[in-house]
């Protein structure tokens, strides 16, 4: 049952590193791009 438990607390710890690791890593930033369109306005 100890084995257990330390292979669950190592594989916590593992996925707790992965996800710092993607934070800091991972490209989640969205593209910067200017977008012009024009409007024309519907006249009655």
């Amino acid at each position: 049952m100890g084995r257990l438990i330390k292979f669950l607390l190592i594989l916590i710890v593992l996925a707790a590193i992965g996800l710092v690791a993607y934070s800091y890593f991972g490209d989640i930033s969205s593209p910067n791009v200017e977008i012009i369109q024009t409007v024309t306005p519907n006249e009655n």
